[in-house]
């Protein structure tokens, strides 16, 4: 016959029992949410560019520091833009543009004949070579020698990487902010 303190005794084994199975049942596992590069991150990257051909046209690895932008915002050109959404920190990806996802393709109007004497008297012309100037109202100009004769300077106007095929290397360094939880991203 169980006495009251043998029957109490029993009933709290049996207690401390469920409540050790409770606890394992109940126990959650966390995991580090994973934060990718999405529209209106602000991210660090490293990138090198360059041609088909594997002519270099820009790095910031060169220039010793990354490059800050806010995903999204058209501070880049489409495609590189693009490829940034997803990406992790410390991932890294190359890719290849065509141009209509860098530059846009070559604008046959975009040339303008100009006087050969609009250049200094000394100028040494060289085609493919990138001059700078100013328009009659002072507003400055960018172009590229296309063609020269005794005395005409026919220029091309386009982005001088218009209608070229691109290739980046890009390594994402950080995520700054997320912006599904408005904080600095560790």
């Amino acid at each position: 016959m169980a006495t009251k303190k043998t029957a109490a005794k029993s009933t709290a084994t049996k207690t401390t029992a469920k409540k050790t199975a409770a606890k394992k049942t109940t126990k959650k596992t966390t995991r580090k949410k994973t934060t990718t590069a999405q529209a209106g991150s602000l991210v660090e990257l490293h990138y090198k560019g360059t041609f088909t051909d594997g002519t270099q046209f820009d790095s910031s690895y060169d220039r010793g520091e990354t490059i800050s932008v806010q995903v999204g915002q058209g501070q880049l050109i489409k495609g590189f833009e693009n490829a940034l959404i997803g990406m992790k920190k410390g991932q890294t990806k190359s890719i290849t543009l065509s141009p209509d996802e860098a530059y846009g393709q070559s604008n046959p109007e975009a040339f303008s004949t100009v006087q050969r004497e609009q250049f200094p008297n000394d100028y040494m012309f060289v085609e493919g070579q990138p001059v700078q100037g100013a328009t009659e109202d002072g507003r400055p100009i960018f172009a590229t020698i296309s063609s020269f004769t005794e005395t005409d300077v026919v220029l091309d106007l386009n982005h001088p990487l218009a209608g070229k095929e691109l290739k980046f290397d890009i390594e994402l360094t950080n995520i700054l902010t997320d912006p599904d939880s408005e904080t600095v991203a560790e």
